[in-house]
């Protein structure tokens, strides 16, 4: 299959039980049918957690101004890591 933005040939993975489609020249994703389903359902329980586990977090210690390490989601961030 062939992607639509820039005609590169798709890779095929199977992430966590879901099979992807990804164009490794421009990074876009493509699912076949079901397949978002199966992410939505999969990702509900993660969204539910709380945001900070950490009982001493203090939001006066946040700094916007400093770059930050990207945390990735536990079920999200693997699907989409390539």
């Amino acid at each position: 299959m062939q992607c639509p933005v820039d005609g590169e040939t798709l890779v095929i993975t199977d992430r966590s039980g879901v099979e992807i489609d990804y164009c490794p020249k421009c990074r876009g994703v493509w699912l076949d049918r079901g397949e978002l389903d199966k992410i939505i359902d999969r990702a509900a329980p993660a969204a539910a957690a709380p945001r900070y586990e950490r009982a001493d977090y203090d939001d006066r210690d946040y700094d916007d101004r400093r770059p930050h390490k990207k945390k990735r989601s536990s079920f999200l961030g693997e699907l989409f890591d390539f």
